[in-house]
Formats: structure tokens, C-alpha cells, sequence
């Protein structure tokens, strides 16, 4: 439980300390070197001591250090050991001085056993303490132009020895701060604060590059300037500041470059685009940047560039610049160049407008710009074709097509060049009118209108003035139909175009076109002979020829007039017409009129025949009459007539009296009452038969007949028919008897006396005998 510490080591004094121990009423320590024979230390120390110190050794030796706690009675009860070494022995200083302001060098002789040296500058109360390894050894950090006291301390693993004897050295004055500017491209100026302790200073300044001369000053004030130097060169500057006993202290040392001096051969011209700039010039010494300034006005534009050129952006049309470039390093910048006139290209021309002063011609005009020598106006259509204009005016006048959109742009020119594009107008022309219009007659009331399409029309209107009115028709289609309109009246017609952009072309002509004729109205139809009616109509028209049409199923019958009237002639009977009138102009056709229907006399049969059944009976027979439905027959003579009326084409007549001369009539009746009267041949009934006709025989075969004449005119034939034969007997005229001889006997014979005609079949109505 005893221990012993060390808490400081010397080079010949090693100090002690250790704890109380319990019962101990004194202490020994005991110092032997170990590599030193016969070199021992033995020191005692009360019981109230409880450190100690160790002195008169051996710098830079090892000893085995021994502490015993002894009681009262000289008991040891307890005791301890350490190893330590004394430091190195105490340095000897050869020499001190001060080269810089912070610091101080000091040399000395080496010392044996010595790991390193502890360097101590003492200012006052103020320590600053640095540990070298070996002489010479610098202290740092110090105040300049101060005076210090050096001490040195050799150390080794067990202490640090006393301090050397001091030596006093005073630090140099501190080295002027430099404040450096080029003012101009030929000067450098340098000023700096003053300097504790300074009697004056020194300031040279040579070229970097080691090129030329150095310049010297020695000055007692604060700031100098160096002139007649080299633009752009970089220059150094050393400056330090001495004392009152010429002692320079720290040196300064700063490099300036001159300011570049200003740029020469300052070219503008335009690029590609007119609205930058790119500026040059000749490369100035020692320029590390450029700057180029266009002001305009309160506007600058600027650039900053490494090279010799910029690209100057952003410059507003119709302006002047003036452009001044400046050359810059770390010094500062040169003298701007004079200023160079820059004047861009002038702005696009305003206020354009586009006027179609007549139809084919636009005025185009503008406002003037700044800058702007001449004006090219461009004038495109939509198909393609481009037109231009130069002028020095503000105006130009174009040739125009109807139907046509144009795109018109107007640029400015100077030496610049091209003014930008500006707004592109659009200029639309009326319509053309429509050409190849052809008006075609529907009927009296309406006319169809076709026209070929044109360019620029989107919407056609047409229009029918006359009348007193006007009928209007709008579509898209090239043609267009105009209904509602009077008849046989006079109307112009004009087709307008339309589009949205522009309206209407009004210049289009009218075409003038009547409308067909009215339809004429039947009033009435009088038949004027058997196949012959006139036609009478109410006349509608100024100026038209009317044609009637008669339809049947026999055909067409035709009249044609210019009146109110006209005849149909040569109708055939027993047909039905549908008669109809039109009007007929130049114009064209009217619509038919209503037909009114038309009914000729029924035909009076072609062929009649009358057949003479008995003495008193007629068969008469006829062809059929077309249109007929009935029939009245009709014989007539001054003794009387017979007549039958029938639906069939033949009729049987009695009480028709023999040897008579008729006359035959015969009247065809239409199912709606129309008769046509017929008048035929006139018909002679045949002769009376002979009246007491009376047979007697002569002998075996032959025969007297007798009869008694009806008129003594009329000669009569007597006919005997049997089995065996038939028989005739003609007697001459006059006779009223017959013999027939040689007929066969034994036979029955019809006698049958009957009148001779002239012509035709013989009377076969007469009265039979019958002969055995």
C-alpha cells in the first residue's frame, strides 16, 4: 500500500512525492546510478513530509530511486522503488537573431542525451515555447520589433533540464501590407499602412518574366506609383520596412499585372442573324477578358469574352449603337476604344394595310422605319405564285385575281440588311363571278339555273328580279333551281358569289330570260261540221303561239294559232280526245292546259245490205259504225215507212210494201246520245206476187199455169221444181199464162209463179201450188 511518484525531473534534481503512511514517523529515499558505480543519495524526511526533492545528480543518468516508511522505533514498515533519469544537461546558447518578424532563431551546442530542446521566447508575462529536435531551432508566432528573452531546455525521456542563460533579441520589423493597383495600363501604384518601429522602406518592382530593368524606391512615406511600365505585364513587388539603425525587416511581396491597355482594329459586322452583332478586334497584351459595350440610349448590351470577338445578342431593330470594347485582366481594365456607330437592321414596317381600290388591283401600304433605305413587298397567292415590289415609298400597288387569298409581307432593307418578319397579312378577293350561266326553262313558274364553280366562291346566290318582285336562291352547289315565278314574264338573272372572308362580288351582269308561257285555258269546243270542232281559250300570253292537241286512240290532230281560236279538222268519228292546249315562245313551253274531253258522231257503217225476206218483209244488214251503240233503220216512201231501232248491226222491217221505191236512212247513236245520220242507196221492194194463179194439165206431161197480174209491167217466170227435175216457163211480155211441157210424169212439182227482177235473186216469197 506505499507508493512514490515523480511530478518533475531536472537535469541534476529529481522531485518526489508519496502518500502518508500509517504509523511512519519518517521517511528515507535512496538514489543509486545504476550505470555509475559508487554515485549514491540518501536524504530523510519527517513524517509530515510527504514530497521531496532529490539534487547534486548526474544530468542524463538512470537511478533506482528507493522510499521506506520507518516508525519511531527505525522499523521499516514499508518501502518502494522506481527507476528514473535525470534530464539532459543545460544547453549553452552560441547565437540568437531575428530574420523575421515573427520570429527567432537560436543556435547552440548539442547536448549528450538530449532527445529534443524546448525554445522558450519570453515577453514579459507572455511565454511562446517551441520543441526542435536540434540547433538551430526557430520560436514562432512572435510579435514583430519586440524584444524577447530566449532560453533553451534540453529534454529527454525523464525531464527537461533548467533553462539555458537567456539571451535577449529583439524581432525585425514587420513587413509593410501592400495595397497594389494598376491605375492605368503604363503605372502601378502601391501604398501600405504604416509600420511599428519603421524608420523608412523600400520597394523595387521588376518584370516577371525577368525582361528589363528593376525599379527601386526607398521612401519614408506610405505609397509611390511606378510609371512608364508595359501594358499588361505582370510585374513583382517587393517591399520591407527598416529601422532606425537600417535593420530591413520582413519583405512583402505581391505580383501586379499592368492594366491591358485599350484594344485596336474594332470591327462590327452582323451574322447570320441580323440581330447580333459580332465584334473583334486585335488582341491587347495581357488581357485576360473583354468586354464589349453596345449602348443605345439608356440601353447597354454587353459581352464578356476570353477571345478577340463577341457575339453582341439581343439588339432591337431600327436602332443605333455605339460599340465600345474594354480589355480586362487582374489588374483592372483598359480605356474603353472609341466608340464604333452600329446601326441595325430597321424593324418590321407597321400599320400595313391592304386595300382593293378597284376590282384586279390591291394598294398595299405602311408606315415608315427608322433606318429603313427601301421596302420589298411580297405578294403570294394560295396557288403558289409570288409577286414582289421595291420601292422607297411606303406603298405598292399589285395586279389581283378574283377568288384568290393573297399573303402579303413587308420587309425593310438598310446596309444591315433585312428587317424581321413581321405580321403576314391575308388578303381575300371578292369571288369571281360565275361564268357559263345557263338558264333552262322547267316550266312557267320555274327555271333552272347552272353556272360553272369559280375560285373563292363558298356560297352562290341567285337571283330573279322581275315581276315585281324578286325570288332569291342560296346553295353551294353550282346550280340552283327558281321556283314561285310568273309565267311569260321577263327576268334578270343574276348569279352572285359569296365567301365569308370577303362577301360578295357585286359586279356580276344579269342575264335576261323569260320564264315559259302560261298555261291557256280551254274555255270552250264547238263542233263547227261532222269532223271539224274549234277550240276557243282564254289568251294569257303577250307574245305566244298556242297549240292545240286533240289525243285518241285514233291519234293526234294538230291546230295551231296565235289567237284564241283554231280548228281541228278531219277528226275521225265515233273516237273519244282529250283535248289540250300549250303556249309556245321563244322562251319555251308552257304546261298544258287542263284537257277537256271530246266526243266526234259515231261513223255511219260502210256496207248495208237489204235482203227481201218475204213479199212484205226486208232483212237489212250493216258493217258496225265505230262510236256506235245503237242504231235506227229507216225505210221511207210516200205509201209509209218501217223503221226499227236496235243494238245489233242488222234489222228485220215488216209491212213493206212490194214494188215500192224506199228511201233507206239509218242513224248511228253514241252511248252519250251523239247521232250521226246516214243516208244510203235508195231500195225498191220487189214485185207484187201474181194473184189467181191456177194450174191445168196438158195431157201426161205437160202443164198451162195461169195468174192474174198484179201490173200489166211486171212479166212474171214460172218455176216447177219436183224430184225428176226442175222446170222454168218465161212467157213473153204481156201473157199472163205459162205452159211447161215434157216434164217427166208421176211426180209432185212445187209451182211457184214469181215476178221477174232485173237483177238479183228471184222472189221466192210468192205462193206454192203443188202439181201431181
Amino acid at each position: 500500500g506505499f507508493s512514490m511518484s515523480t511530478y518533475d525531473v531536472t537535469s541534476r534534481s529529481i522531485y518526489l512525492r508519496w502518500p502518508k503512511f500509517s504509523g511512519a514517523s519518517s521517511y528515507r529515499v535512496t538514489a543509486t546510478a545504476v550505470n555509475t558505480v559508487g554515485h549514491s543519495l540518501l536524504a530523510h524526511f519527517s513524517d509530515v513530509t510527504l514530497k521531496g526533492t532529490l539534487t547534486s545528480l548526474i544530468p542524463n543518468t538512470i537511478y533506482a530511486i528507493q522510499a521506506e516508511a520507518i516508525d519511531k522505533n527505525g522499523l521499516i514498515l514499508a518501502e518502494t522503488q522506481i527507476m528514473q533519469s535525470t534530464a539532459p544537461d543545460i544547453p549553452v546558447i552560441d547565437q540568437a537573431y531575428s530574420k523575421l518578424s515573427n520570429s527567432i532563431t537560436v543556435e547552440w551546442r548539442a547536448v549528450p542525451g538530449a532527445t529534443g530542446y524546448l525554445l522558450t521566447a519570453q515577453d514579459g508575462d507572455s511565454f511562446t515555447e517551441t520543441v526542435v529536435t536540434s540547433s538551430p531551432g526557430t520560436v514562432t508566432g512572435l510579435k514583430p520589433a519586440t524584444l524577447y528573452r530566449i532560453t533553451v531546455r534540453s529534454i529527454n525521456s525523464g525531464g527537461k533540464s533548467q533553462p539555458s542563460p537567456f539571451r535577449k533579441v529583439k524581432t525585425v520589423l514587420a513587413a509593410p501590407v501592400l495595397l497594389v493597383s494598376s491605375p492605368s495600363c503604363d503605372s502601378i501604384a502601391v501604398s501600405w499602412k504604416a509600420v511599428y518601429m519603421a524608420a523608412g522602406f523600400s520597394v523595387s518592382l521588376v518584370r516577371s518574366d525577368g525582361l528589363g530593368r528593376m525599379l527601386k524606391e526607398n521612401t519614408t512615406n506610405t505609397s509611390l506609383i511606378f510609371t512608364n511600365l508595359d501594358p499588361g505585364t505582370l510585374y513583382t513587388i517587393k517591399a520591407y520596412a527598416w529601422n532606425v539603425n537600417g535593420i530591413p525587416g520582413d519583405d512583402f511581396t505581391y505580383n501586379q499585372r499592368t492594366s491591358p491597355k485599350a484594344p485596336v482594329d474594332v470591327e462590327v459586322a452582323f451574322n447570320s442573324d441580323a440581330l447580333r452583332a459580332i465584334v473583334s478586334w486585335m488582341p491587347t497584351e495581357g488581357a485576360l477578358t473583354y468586354s464589349v459595350t453596345a449602348s443605345s440610349g439608356l440601353l447597354k448590351l454587353k459581352c464578356n469574352t476570353s477571345s478577340a470577338s463577341c457575339v453582341v445578342p439581343s439588339l432591337q431593330c431600327g436602332s443605333e449603337y455605339y460599340v465600345s470594347v474594354t480589355a480586362y485582366n487582374d489588374a483592372g481594365s483598359s480605356k474603353p476604344t472609341d466608340a464604333v456607330s452600329l446601326k441595325t437592321i430597321p424593324c418590321a414596317p407597321v400599320n400595313v394595310s391592304i386595300e382593293e381600290d378597284e376590282p384586279g388591283h390591291l394598294l398595299v401600304s405602311w408606315s415608315s422605319v427608322n433606318f429603313g433605305h427601301y421596302y420589298v413587298a411580297f405578294v403570294k397567292s394560295d396557288d403558289g405564285l409570288e409577286v414582289h415590289c421595291n420601292t422607297s415609298h411606303t406603298q405598292c400597288h399589285f395586279q389581283s385575281d378574283c377568288g384568290f387569298t393573297y399573303f402579303i409581307s413587308v420587309f425593310a432593307y438598310n446596309k444591315a440588311g433585312q428587317s424581321p418578319l413581321g405580321d403576314v397579312f391575308n388578303y381575300t378577293t371578292a369571288p369571281c363571278c360565275p361564268g357559263d350561266v345557263r338558264v333552262a326553262v322547267v316550266s312557267g313558274d320555274t327555271l333552272r339555273v347552272t353556272w360553272a364553280p369559280v375560285r373563292g366562291a363558298e356560297v352562290y346566290e341567285t337571283r330573279a328580279a322581275g315581276g315585281n318582285g324578286e325570288v332569291l336562291c342560296n346553295d353551294t352547289a353550282a346550280a340552283c333551281t327558281l321556283s314561285a315565278l310568273r309565267c311569260d314574264t321577263r327576268y334578270d338573272i343574276t348569279v352572285y358569289s359569296f365567301s365569308e372572308a370577303r362577301g360578295s362580288n357585286t359586279s356580276c351582269a344579269p342575264k335576261r330570260v323569260a320564264t315559259a308561257p302560261c298555261s291557256p285555258e280551254i274555255k270552250n269546243i264547238s263542233k263547227e261540221a261532222l269532223s271539224v270542232v274549234s277550240v276557243h281559250w282564254q289568251p294569257n300570253n303577250k307574245e305566244a303561239t298556242y297549240v292545240v292537241t286533240a289525243r285518241g286512240a285514233a291519234g293526234l290532230w294538230h291546230c295551231t294559232s296565235s289567237g284564241n281560236s283554231c280548228t281541228l279538222i278531219n277528226l275521225p268519228c265515233g273516237s273519244a280526245f282529250s283535248v289540250s292546249a300549250i303556249a309556245r315562245s321563244p322562251a319555251g313551253q308552257s304546261l298544258p292546259s287542263y284537257s277537256v274531253p271530246l266526243e266526234t258522231a259515231p261513223c255511219c257503217p260502210n256496207e248495208l245490205i237489204l235482203t227481201q225476206v218475204t213479199q212484205s218483209v226486208t232483212n237489212i244488214s250493216w258493217s258496225v259504225g265505230m262510236g256506235a251503240q245503237t242504231y235506227v233503220m229507216m225505210l221511207e216512201s210516200p205509201k209509209g215507212q218501217a223503221k226499227c231501232h236496235t243494238l245489233q248491226n242488222y234489222c228485220l222491217l215488216g209491212c213493206i210494201t212490194c214494188g215500192t221505191n224506199y228511201t233507206v236512212s239509218l242513224k248511228a247513236i253514241s252511248e252519250t246520245g251523239l247521232t250521226s245520220s246516214c243516208a244510203y242507196q235508195g231500195y225498191s221492194s220487189s214485185a207484187c206476187c201474181p194473184s189467181g194463179v191456177k194450174l191445168y194439165r196438158l195431157g201426161n206431161n205437160g202443164i198451162r199455169v195461169y195468174w192474174r197480174a198484179a201490173d200489166e209491167t211486171i212479166n212474171y217466170n214460172t218455176d216447177l221444181h219436183g224430184s225428176k227435175g226442175n222446170f222454168t216457163c218465161t212467157p213473153s211480155s204481156g201473157l199472163s199464162h205459162c205452159d211447161i211441157t215434157e216434164i217427166p210424169c208421176g211426180d209432185v212439182y212445187t209451182v211457184v209463179v214469181s215476178p221477174v227482177t232485173e237483177k238479183g235473186p228471184k222472189l221466192t216469197s210468192c205462193p206454192k201450188k203443188i202439181y201431181s
